[in-house]
């Protein structure tokens, strides 16, 4: 991750590569094709929300007048700009995140995206492109398909406009082929804590998934993946080796409590062995064959991106894989498209004989968690499966 963060403090102020900031489920394989360098801001606002350094910029945000009921990755990103502040200063020495050449934004995880992305545009005088996917789909067909390669194709012109070279399509099987050889990777290393006691926690997970959202298509993703997923598979003891309860965790992480929480389920021998979120960076649909077909395919299946039939049936078949006891759901106050327990979910899973309990929190905003009601919901609940 430092590697990253300081080549692209490099490029931005050398002009030795183009940069392009993109949504985290966005494509990332194209802009990588045509030489871009990738920034990702969601990346960022995780980081301000572990340091908790998003608690002196979400209300600069909130003042301009980005609401505190929209996305606070959305306004701890835009306040750390305005207030000329990023995590990365302590971490890796960098004064300020990187300057973008072009924005581009999928709206298949949430339209707030495209608001934060249009913000800098403007603030920028750059180029802003949008993929405008059809969303919460039962199923994916191939009109829909159909619909985002086309999109896809307008982007890559314009896109050749910004780069000032053409698109080549062999540049992106290739970098499509690291992109699916990283995100399967990935998905063994989750895999793993299908093993009773579990070798990793859902804790572990949000800090390794990094290089899968902000490396996708990159040998080095791959590398790292190979290294993690030996690394996993011999661990001599597990994470938690008197192992009481299985958890599988719906919806964002509390960046800011991530250790709090950690502690909070190793001290009551709970694992959560599982999520959604953690989940929502495996591309096993990208094919070498269809280039744009596939990666249409694979960016609108997402689970975020899914009606609430298929969400059901998901969860139920993870709680199953990895022999959970139990659903915990996060409703994050900002983030309501990746909040699962606002119709009736959490209700239809005890009907099938899933026991659930609902906290309230926000992925950043720690205003909207209190960390005593958390823990006496999730005591209670992990009291009653054990």
């Amino acid at each position: 991750m430092r590697s990253v963060f300081l080549r692209l403090d490099e490029v931005s102020r050398t002009k030795q590569a183009k940069v392009a900031w993109c949504t985290s489920v966005g494509p990332a394989e194209i802009l990588r094709s045509l030489g871009f360098e990738v920034f990702f801001p969601e990346n960022h606002g995780a980081l301000l929300g572990a340091s908790r350094l998003c608690m002196e910029t979400i209300p600069v945000a909130n003042a301009l007048g980005y609401s505190p009921d929209i996305c606070s990755y959305l306004t701890s990103d835009i306040g750390a700009y305005l207030k000329n502040i990023t995590p990365l200063t302590k971490a890796y020495g960098i004064k300020s995140i990187p300057k973008p050449d072009v924005l581009v934004y999928n709206t298949n995880q949430c339209k707030d995206v495209m608001h934060w992305f249009e913000y800098y545009a403007k603030e920028f005088g750059v180029p802003v492109f949008g993929i405008h996917s059809p969303n919460h789909l039962p199923e994916v067909n191939i009109s829909h398909i159909r619909h985002v390669v086309e999109q896809f194709k307008e982007l890559i012109v314009g896109l050749e406009k910004v780069a000032g070279r053409k698109w080549d399509e062999k540049k992106l099987v290739n970098v499509l082929v690291l992109s699916k050889k990283a995100t399967d990777l990935w998905s063994e290393v989750l895999a793993c804590a299908k093993a009773k006691p579990s070798p990793i926690t859902f804790f572990d997970a949000c800090i390794y998934m990094g290089p899968i959202v902000v490396l996708r298509g990159t040998q080095a993703a791959v590398d790292f993946y190979e290294q993690l997923l030996e690394f996993v598979r011999n661990q001599s003891t597990a994470a938690l080796p008197e192992e009481k309860t299985r958890i599988y965790w719906d919806g964002m992480p509390i960046w800011g409590r991530l250790r709090s929480l950690s502690d909070l389920f190793k001290t009551h021998r709970s694992s959560i062995v599982a999520s959604t979120y953690c989940n929502s960076w495996i591309f096993g649909d990208f094919n070498a064959e269809d280039p744009l077909g596939s990666m249409a395919h694979a960016y609108l299946k997402i689970f975020i991106n899914r009606n609430d039939a298929f969400k059901e049936n998901y969860i139920r078949k993870l709680v199953e894989d990895f022999s959970a006891d139990g659903v915990i759901f996060h409703e994050s106050k900002t983030c309501p498209n990746n909040s699962n327990s606002q119709y009736n979910l959490p209700n239809r899973l005890r009907k099938k004989g899933i026991p659930t309990v609902t906290i309230n929190g926000d992925l950043c905003d720690l205003r909207c968690f209190s960390d005593e009601q958390a823990a006496t919901i999730i005591e209670a609940f992990l009291e009653t499966l054990s």
